[in-house]
C-alpha cells in the first residue's frame, strides 16, 4: 500500500516516487517536455538531465497535489521565469489540442442523439466557451508575455504597460465550463448514452479543476515574480 505523503514535495525526492503519491502528475510531464524511463533518478537529476528547472517543476507539483500550498517568496526567487512563460506557453496548447479538443468531439457525438434544443444550447456553450479560452491565451501570449521578455532583456518598464493591467484584468476561464455541466448534471435525459455522458463530465470536470490551478498558477507565480523584477528595474533607475 502506498503511503501518503503530508508534506510538500522537494527536488530530492525519487521522481517515481511523485508519480506514485499523485499520478495525476504525468499531465505536466508534456507541458515540460519531460518523458518519462526515469528509474531512480530524483527530481532534480532528471529535470537537470532533460534541461528543466527541478525548482520550477516541484512547485507546479506542489500546486497540483496540495490544496493549501503556496508558494513563498524565497521559492519564487529561485525559479526561471523564462522557464515559466515556456511552460505556461506549453499548457496553452495542451489544453487547446489535448484537453477541449476532445470534448469537443465528444460533445458533437452526445448531442448528435440530443433534441435540436439540447444541442444547439449545449454547442453554443461550448462554442462560446472555446472562442473565450483561445481570447484568453492569445492575449497572454501576444502582449504579456511578450511584454515580460521585454522587460528582461531591456531592463526597463513600457510606459503604457505594466503587469498590473493583467492582474486586474485576470479571470477565470472555467465560468462556462461550469455552466455547461450543469446542463449535462440536470437536464440531459433520454438519450441513451449514459457512458459516454458519464465520460464527459468527468473530462470536463477535469479540466475545470486542471484551469483553475493554471489561473492560480498565473496569479500566485507568475505576476509576483514580474512584479518583483519590475520593482527591481525601478530601483536601480
Amino acid at each position: 500500500m502506498t503511503s501518503i505523503i503530508t508534506s510538500k514535495y522537494t527536488t530530492q525526492m525519487r521522481i517515481a516516487e511523485l508519480i506514485e503519491y499523485n499520478y495525476n502528475l504525468l499531465l505536466l510531464f508534456p507541458r515540460f517536455g519531460l518523458e518519462l524511463g526515469v528509474g531512480e533518478s530524483s527530481v532534480a537529476e532528471q529535470c537537470i538531465r532533460q534541461g528543466v528547472s527541478p525548482e520550477l517543476f516541484v512547485m507546479m507539483c506542489n500546486i497540483y497535489t496540495f490544496a493549501d500550498y503556496m508558494p513563498t517568496t524565497s521559492e519564487l526567487k529561485q525559479l526561471d521565469i523564462e522557464q515559466l512563460l515556456n511552460y505556461l506557453s506549453r499548457s496553452h496548447k495542451y489544453y487547446i489540442d489535448s484537453r477541449i479538443k476532445p470534448i469537443e468531439q465528444q460533445l458533437k457525438s452526445i448531442t448528435g442523439h440530443c433534441s435540436l434544443s439540447h444541442s444547439a444550447v449545449l454547442q453554443r456553450f461550448f462554442s462560446e466557451y472555446e472562442q473565450e479560452v483561445i481570447h484568453h491565451f492569445t492575449y497572454e501570449e501576444t502582449t504579456v508575455f511578450p511584454y515580460i521578455r521585454t522587460l528582461m532583456a531591456r531592463k526597463e518598464k513600457q510606459a503604457e504597460y505594466d503587469i498590473d493591467i493583467f492582474k486586474n484584468n485576470h479571470s477565470n476561464i472555467d465560468d462556462k465550463l461550469s455552466d455547461l455541466k450543469n446542463i449535462l448534471v440536470k437536464h440531459l435525459r433520454g438519450i441513451g448514452m449514459a457512458a459516454e455522458t458519464t465520460e464527459l463530465l468527468f473530462q470536463i470536470f477535469s479540466l475545470e479543476e486542471d484551469l483553475s490551478r493554471h489561473t492560480f498558477i498565473e496569479d500566485v507565480v507568475l505576476i509576483p515574480m514580474v512584479q518583483q523584477l519590475e520593482q527591481r528595474i525601478y530601483e536601480h533607475k
